[in-house]
């Protein structure tokens, strides 16, 4: 009897050593609790949640154009008799995930929960962001780069109708998930409890973690695999190959200033199961964030650390193996070899393929055609959609970054059921150009602006979904424009699009040296209104958005050239008005000083060449000088060409 026992208990301890790991108990219950354990639970990245479908209410053109938000037509959908603006509904079981906006005012904001004649919780609009009123707080909540964001999740039974009690309100994103009658979701509560509070300090703790290793995130037991590699153009090194099932949880690579490079010739590939096309196949420096060429991304998933560190802790669960490989394409005339050393961090937890996905990050870069957006990602399967990043140049020198007045726009399962209001804002920013917002490398801990340079017309950012991330069960289209309207401008992007899924959804495109170099454009451009890049003594000054020297007086002109390389640059005025008579323009380098007559060898609309400078100290302003002139003259741009 007592073997017959053993026996059988050896059997089910087989068993169950041979059953997936589960790693979450699936639960249809939705409460503030449920939800904060999302912004908190990085390991959870991988669950499916298709039981959910999420969509967003924003200020967007309606008609296609524009008016994002400027005028605020659009920013309301409805206005009560006491001239009161409803500003978001939804019927039903549901979280409100995510709230931005670049224009939060003093005025209330009245939330009425499950039907209820009278507010359920009011506060001031800009306190969603503040951080002085609990539990609104920071990191949860927060402002960078010009824009407002929440991610406090906001939960009701049975629908949610949010009223504006002022005049007029302006830009809004307000992304929720509505779940289906088999959930049960408790209301939104302010006040919280002792255990709810602990939760929501171990979020912020995390968040603002500002050198967040692996084991800052997973608790369980985590082993390494560590390389010291020596690249070699031409060659691929193997990081790690795991031969049973799993999931890496964190992959770090040292140093990151190898990765500093405008060709981006090392890509990272990870391969799942055997499978065809690799999970990730994308140069590091993109993979990272890195932002045209130099390190930039420090975000609570994956970036760069201050120890020059590039990690990330997205965790990645496989079924059978995982291949883990830096490969450095070569070129002609490359002999230079690089030293890397890496850990590739892992967990023997099997993936649930009914519960969880694999990791997928597709890469590409594209210079989509005007009147086309450009999608991050496009196919048919099931999964969910949890992160972005995007390196943007223009093409076009005359048009600063327009492009980035282009709207993201999210198709699921044939429904487009998210539409936002701007580039910058999809990344939680804000007014790029203008002080104080999208125009400088600066991030929280899920998104933020990777670059902005207004004489490159360049800038980028990323995004992830943790919280919020978006769910298909059939297909997903997601995609940005390219211009204030009908994709209506030039432009160069590289992208990462990362999700979870059983398969690919779209294979990834393998990085070769042309579509991996860095594009460094040999026209740069200064605006009179934008910026600060042009400022001015004497008696110029700005007058309608253009500097402007009056009839008989004199000018200065400087121009910040720190963002430009070192070299010899041919200089261009563009003009917009008069510029006939005797007057003289010069240009100031190092004390000396070129000039040139004005006269009829200068045209108003168009660039004029005024000379050739030499630029040694990016960080001396150019000096341009006009003398008395007989008519007014006025300029609206500044160009430096390369020679």
């Amino acid at each position: 009897m007592q073997n017959t026992t053993k026996t059988i208990l050896l059997q089910l301890s087989l068993l169950f050593l041979l059953m997936p790991v589960r790693l979450f108990s699936q639960t249809n219950e939705v409460s503030i609790v449920s939800e904060l354990k999302r912004l908190y639970s990085i390991s959870e990245m991988p669950v499916y949640i298709n039981e959910s479908e999420v969509y967003q209410i924003s200020s967007f053109d309606r008609k296609g154009g524009n008016n994002d938000g400027f005028e605020g037509t659009y920013s309301y959908l409805r206005k009560n008799d006491d001239s009161s603006l409803v500003v978001f509904e939804a019927e039903g079981k549901g979280v409100i995930e995510r709230i931005w906006t670049p224009t939060p005012t003093d005025d209330t904001l009245d939330f009425y929960f499950n039907g209820v004649q009278t507010p359920s919780y009011s506060i001031k609009y800009r306190d969603l962001f503040s951080g002085n009123v609990f539990p609104f707080v920071s990191p949860v909540v927060g402002h960078k780069v010009g824009g407002f964001y929440c991610y406090l999740p906001i939960p009701y039974e049975k629908g949610c109708k949010i009223v504006f009690r002022g005049k007029k309100i302006l830009f809004h994103q307000f992304q929720y998930r509505k779940y289906n009658n088999d959930f049960t979701v408790q209301t939104f509560n302010p006040d919280f409890s002792e255990k709810n509070k602990k939760l929501l300090q171990e979020i912020n703790n995390l968040w603002k973690n500002e050198n967040i290793s692996v084991r800052d995130i997973y608790k369980d037991s985590v082993l390494a695999v560590n390389t010291n590699s020596t690249l070699i153009p031409g060659k691929s090194v193997v990081l790690a190959n795991l031969k049973n099932s799993g999931r890496i949880v964190g992959i770090e690579l040292e140093s990151a200033d190898a990765f500093e490079d405008l060709n981006n010739l090392i890509d990272l590939k990870v391969t799942w199961d055997g499978e065809k096309s690799a999970a990730i196949y994308a140069p590091v420096a993109d993979f990272f964030g890195f932002a045209f060429g130099s390190k930039s991304m420090k975000s609570l998933l994956m970036g760069v650390n201050s120890n020059n560190k590039a990690y990330c802790y997205i965790p990645m669960p496989f079924d059978k193996n995982a291949k883990v490989e830096l490969v450095y394409r070569s070129k002609p005339g490359l002999k230079t070899t690089v030293t890397i050393k890496a850990r590739i961090y892992h967990q023997g937890i099997k993936r649930d393929p009914e519960n969880e996905g694999k990791f997928y990050a597709r890469w590409k870069r594209e210079e989509p055609a005007l009147g086309r957006p450009y999608a991050f990602l496009n196919g048919e399967g099931k999964g969910h959609y949890v992160g972005t990043i995007l390196q943007s140049q223009g093409k076009s020198f005359t048009e600063f970054t327009e492009f980035f007045e282009g709207d993201d726009s999210t198709v699921i399962d044939g429904v487009n059921s998210i539409h936002g209001t701007g580039s910058e804002d999809y990344f939680n920013g804000g007014w790029y150009a203008q002080e104080g917002g999208w125009v400088e490398r600066l991030g929280a801990s899920l998104h933020g602006c990777l670059d902005y340079s207004l004489p490159y017309s360049r800038t980028g950012g990323y995004r992830f979904y943790l919280l919020d991330k978006l769910p298909f069960k059939k297909a997903i289209y997601h995609s940005i424009e390219h211009g204030p309207e009908r994709n209506n401008r030039r432009v160069d992007y590289t992208s990462v699009a990362m999700y979870y899924s059983g398969k690919p959804i779209e294979e990834t495109a393998i990085p070769t040296n042309a579509t991996s170099k860095v594009f460094i454009p040999d026209t740069l451009t200064f605006y009179s209104r934008l910026m600060n890049h042009l400022t001015y003594e004497g008696k110029m000054g700005l007058n309608d958005g253009n500097a402007v020297v009056n009839q008989h007086e004199d000018g200065v002109m400087k121009i910040n050239v720190k963002e430009l390389e070192r070299g010899d640059y041919k200089l261009y005025l563009n003009l917009v008005s008069g510029n006939t008579g005797d007057g003289e323009v010069g240009v100031q380098v190092k004390g000396k000083i070129t000039w040139k007559k004005l006269g009829n060898a200068i045209s108003s609309g168009r660039a004029n060449y005024i000379g050739d400078i030499s630029i040694e100290n990016p960080g001396e302003p150019v000096r341009v000088l006009f003398k008395a002139n007989s008519n007014k003259v006025a300029l609206n741009q500044v160009m430096m060409i390369r020679k």
